[in-house]
């Protein structure tokens, strides 16, 4: 045979063996079963509007998402509260690890058994680790979401006894997402914190509330909790509005992005220091700053058209009552990235509850 020939030959061997193995690594990965998620009886939720299913229906603020354009996504097309055109992220969590298909607030009136016994949520839009906000907008503190969890648990105590319910609480999935609204409006756009802190004083005053927060749930048998990083909040809409960036070029303002990170990398080193604190804790950091980041870098991979304004009215400014029947609305939110002027729409979120439950929660698998 030709040296040439042979040389063919050769390499058709080691590209039909190069070829085999590569595809029985990709068919053992096709069949590789994905690692196992916890199982959990229910979800227990606290923060701001990110996470509030409707508590801030129930109290007298101006920081309300329930009239119409909110909800046009949600069963039934029904605005319930939620700061967006569907379900939130916490709902869409619950119904993939099949707790139930939304997590209702805990003002609801008349809330079921089973809504009981399968988790509620506490959070309270325009709220924060700080107090000074909560004063701003008259909505509901950390502390007084505490006190409303202590009255969920007797009510679960009424329905199923004292030790089931603190099993529930301690196997339930125990979500807190807050923080943008200290940042937002105690120190950003109305410096009032800068009076008295830098930036670095002021994220460790947060983190303070934070580490005291956390302790009070799990003096009240809290065990499974995953706690929410700030996102970029520099790439939020009304943001860029503010500093003048109004139709074109606008951008996102990395200063303020600059401030997330940091107390994003400051929270991600605290949390595993508390949990160290608190035999049988696991208390994990969700990184939702990265996955938005690539959805405002990469919109094409995730199908948005329009990641720099909101699909409510003129997408720069509106947001909660300035976000009402009588703005126009863009023709298929699932194409948004922000429905009003801060808050991402349905889809954005379906995108964070997969990176939450095959990224974050198995975490918790292991104490």
């Amino acid at each position: 045979m030709a040296a040439s020939n042979l040389f063919i030959v050769v390499v058709v061997l080691i590209y039909m063996v190069s070829l085999n193995t590569y595809r029985s690594a990709a068919a053992a990965a096709t069949s590789a079963t994905p690692p196992p998620l916890p199982k959990f009886p229910a979800i227990i939720v606290f923060g701001d509007s990110t996470v509030d299913a409707g508590n801030n229906n129930y109290i007298k603020t101006l920081a309300k998402a329930d009239m119409p354009p909110y909800g046009e996504n949600f069963p039934g097309h029904v605005p319930t509260g939620r700061f967006s055109d569907g379900k939130l992220v916490t709902d869409i969590i619950a119904s993939m690890l099949r707790i139930k298909d939304e997590v209702p607030p805990f003002l609801k009136p008349n809330l079921s058994e089973n809504e009981l016994q399968t988790g509620v949520c506490f959070a309270s839009a325009a709220t924060g680790y700080d107090d000074l906000v909560t004063k701003l907008f008259n909505v509901i503190p950390l502390s007084e979401q505490v006190e409303m969890f202590k009255s969920y648990i007797d009510k679960l105590k009424g329905i199923v006894g004292e030790d089931k319910a603190k099993n529930i609480i301690g196997e339930a999935l125990v979500i807190i997402s807050t923080g943008s609204n200290d940042f937002l409006f105690n120190f950003l756009n109305i410096p009032i914190r800068r009076l008295e802190f830098d930036s670095v004083g002021y994220q460790r005053f947060l983190l303070q509330k934070l580490e005291d927060f956390l302790q009070k749930l799990y003096e009240l048998g809290c065990r499974k909790m995953v706690i929410a990083g700030l996102p970029p909040i520099g790439c939020l809409p009304v943001q860029m509005t503010i500093k003048f960036e109004l139709q074109t070029n606008r951008e996102c303002l990395e200063d303020q992005n600059d401030d997330a990170q940091s107390y994003n990398n400051n929270l991600a080193q605290l949390l595993p220091q508390l949990q160290a604190k608190l035999p049988m804790s696991k208390i994990v950091y969700a990184d939702i700053y990265e996955p938005l980041l690539d959805m405002i870098n990469h919109p094409q991979q995730y199908g948005f058209v329009e990641t720099k304004r909101g699909c409510c009215g003129s997408g720069l400014v509106e947001v909660s009552f300035m976000c009402n029947p009588s703005s126009p609305v863009c023709s298929n939110s699932s194409q948004f990235l922000f429905w009003d002027s801060v808050h991402p729409t349905q889809q954005a979120y379906i995108y964070l509850a997969d990176y939450m439950v095959n990224s974050v929660l198995p975490q918790l698998l292991h104490v």
